[in-house]
């Protein structure tokens, strides 16, 4: 017997809704490191819409390297242990758009650029948006970067964060618009 051809097709996306930070949500989650731990940076920043106004109901994700740029194995994302580094975090927006981590530094592969690689979902958004914030230090790693350097150079200072007097890291995540976050596709 023949088997009929079928053409299966992905489940669409869905935008969140005003209840999503039910069950995503845990103790500590935008702490990958402890706020006091030798090494501990602040990466913070506003999710900005189109009109450049604050997205007071959105979640951004990072994921990092350790800082001698290998990717953690470690289990305990969502269980805080204030020893292992897991490289992962999340953190909802505040009402003026911001969010923050306590992370570290992530290192870079030898002549690779240092980067998070950062999820945002939000309200209007039926599938999660996928980018990097690159840390801003190494400038010859960012201009050989495969990804930033297929780039103009307005779209690749999208990505690449700023580095405050106190050493720690400022990046917007504009959704539309003027200056729109380079998103990759998954």
């Amino acid at each position: 017997m023949a088997v009929p051809d079928r053409t299966l097709r992905p489940t669409p996306g869905q935008t969140v809704g005003p209840f999503f930070a039910y069950g995503v949500e845990y103790d500590r989650m935008h702490q990958v490191v402890d706020p006091y731990a030798p090494g501990a940076v602040l990466l913070a920043g506003t999710v900005l819409d189109g009109a450049g106004a604050p997205v007071p109901d959105a979640f951004v994700e990072i994921f990092g390297a350790d800082t001698d740029g290998r990717v953690p194995r470690a289990r305990g994302a969502f269980r805080r242990d204030d020893h292992t580094f897991t490289g992962f975090g999340r953190a909802f927006t505040t009402d003026d758009g911001r969010f923050e981590f306590f992370t570290r530094n992530p290192g870079a592969a030898p002549g690779r650029a240092a980067f998070f690689a950062a999820i945002v979902y939000a309200r209007g958004l039926p599938d999660r948006l996928h980018t990097r914030i690159y840390l801003p230090e190494n400038a010859a790693a960012l201009a050989a970067d495969p990804l930033l350097s297929a780039l103009a150079p307005g779209e690749r200072a999208t990505l690449v964060a700023e580095r405050t007097a106190e050493g720690h890291l400022r990046h917007d995540i504009r959704l539309q618009g003027e200056n729109e976050t380079v998103f990759l596709a998954f």
